[in-house]
């Protein structure tokens, strides 16, 4: 009976011995922890998989990121990242409650410049001004995401651009050229028009897309950058006449447009483009991926907007989207961190250069698509900046926003340019002060 009972001990004592080995070697590591080599052999533990949540306002994303989270995977098989979109119009407000709460995805994709800043400047986001590879970027590029402190909260991973696309099999069945002028615009236009065309894919419904029409047709009426550089010192403003006739000028485009504009949102605007009822399109660079899957055999190009004059030079509107930034309150910034590096390497821009087919904002990258390889020379050569999302987006409401309704009215007959023009400064005068005051 003695012997039985010494041997169960010893058997019990072994196998405590054995489970305290696995608790100190082989459990699972902290987050953030990497394997500890062991006589040269790495130990095979078995780390615990870190889920991390990942927002954005671009549902039409969901299919690119998967496969660059899958790449990322290779090198970090214990990080799952969960690409979790939410509609455009809706994700500033779901954003704002969930991080006011103290939740919110833990890699956040922030609105370019002021509306992102704010989130920076309110605490929410961790600065990035360590992470590995943030140097190779410009200080305009970092300025869309840095604080008034100072620091650096996002990393900017797309350009984005906007310019004009059109049909080139309509354009050639009409006999029309790439215009070279704004007076060929126009003539485009009315050929279009003729042959019962819409000219223009476009429509009033959404607020953002009356801004992004105007600050990209806008600059060849107000003059361009010249003009941003005198507003933003305070030698000009709104009022002035450069800009009431820019407003005009999209009042006058009316004519070109589709019936019943006012209730035409964005997805009946692509619908029209890659269904060929329209034969050109004001749009950014990021709609080429999204259209090209509605319909792979639409046969479009892209033009600038052209000069008024024929000595002028053409112009695409510029600016930095994208910055993703890491959640101050979440339960894994090692993790989160990790991904934020991956995002300045090569690698994740060639990935973000094909799959989304946008211009990449990590230099030296170059796209497989001639079209963006087309739209990131324009953005190299003849940019001027998009002035009511760099420079305007701030106030309550922002002045960009009052843009927008205050043009949406002018569309619906109850204010003229002037009153719009008028309004635009009045959201100015509320909180922008020139940089020479």
């Amino acid at each position: 009976m003695k012997r039985m009972f010494k041997s169960s001990m010893i058997v019990a004592a072994a196998a405590a011995l054995s489970l305290a080995g696995c608790s100190q070697s082989g459990g699972p590591s902290q987050a953030g922890e990497t394997p500890k080599d062991n006589g040269g052999q790495k130990t095979e533990q078995q780390q615990a998989k870190v889920k991390l949540t990942m927002g954005s306002w671009r549902t039409e994303d969901r299919d690119a990121y998967e496969k660059i989270i899958k790449e990322f995977n290779k090198q970090n098989p214990n990080i799952e990242i969960a690409f979790n979109p939410t509609k455009n119009t809706e994700y500033n407000t779901v954003l704002n409650t969930a991080l006011q709460t103290g939740s919110g995805p833990d890699i956040i994709q922030l609105r370019p410049y002021a509306a992102g800043i704010a989130l920076a400047d309110a605490g929410y986001l961790e600065p990035l001004d360590g992470v590995k590879g943030l140097d190779q970027f410009s200080k305009e590029t970092l300025s869309a995401a840095t604080g008034k402190d100072g620091k650096v909260y996002g990393i900017p991973t797309v350009f984005s651009s906007t310019q004009i696309f059109y049909n080139k099999k309509l354009f050639a069945k009409f006999g029309i050229q790439e215009p070279k002028t704004w007076d060929e615009l126009l003539k485009a236009a009315d050929t279009l028009k003729q042959n019962k065309i819409a000219p223009f894919a476009f429509g009033s419904k959404e607020g953002w897309i009356l801004s992004l029409t105007h600050g990209a047709l806008g600059p060849q009426i107000y003059g361009g950058t010249d003009f941003v550089k005198n507003i933003t010192s305070g030698k000009t403003n709104f009022k002035s006449k450069e800009f009431t006739d820019s407003i005009a000028m999209m009042q006058g485009l009316a004519k070109y447009f589709p019936d019943n504009y006012s209730g035409v949102s964005m997805d009946d605007m692509r619908n029209m483009f890659v269904t060929e009822q329209a034969g050109m399109m004001v749009m950014g660079d990021w709609e080429i991926a999204v259209m090209k899957k509605m319909n792979p055999d639409l046969d479009m190009d892209v033009f600038p907007v052209p000069p008024q004059k024929a000595d002028g030079k053409a112009s695409v509107t510029t600016w930095v989207d994208g910055s993703y930034a890491v959640n101050a309150k979440s339960a894994h910034k090692a993790e989160a961190m990790k991904f934020i590096e991956f995002m300045t390497t090569k690698e994740f821009g060639t990935l973000v250069a094909n799959e989304l087919m946008k211009p990449s904002t990590i230099p030296g990258v170059e796209a497989k698509d001639p079209l963006v390889t087309k739209i990131s020379k324009y953005a190299n050569s003849i940019s001027t900046p998009y002035m009511m999302v760099v420079h305007f987006a701030a106030g309550n409401p922002t002045t960009k926003a009052t843009l927008e309704t205050s043009m949406q009215g002018m569309y619906l007959n109850k204010l003229t340019p002037e009153q719009v023009a008028d309004e635009v400064q009045k959201s100015a005068d509320s909180w922008f002060k020139p940089a020479a005051k």
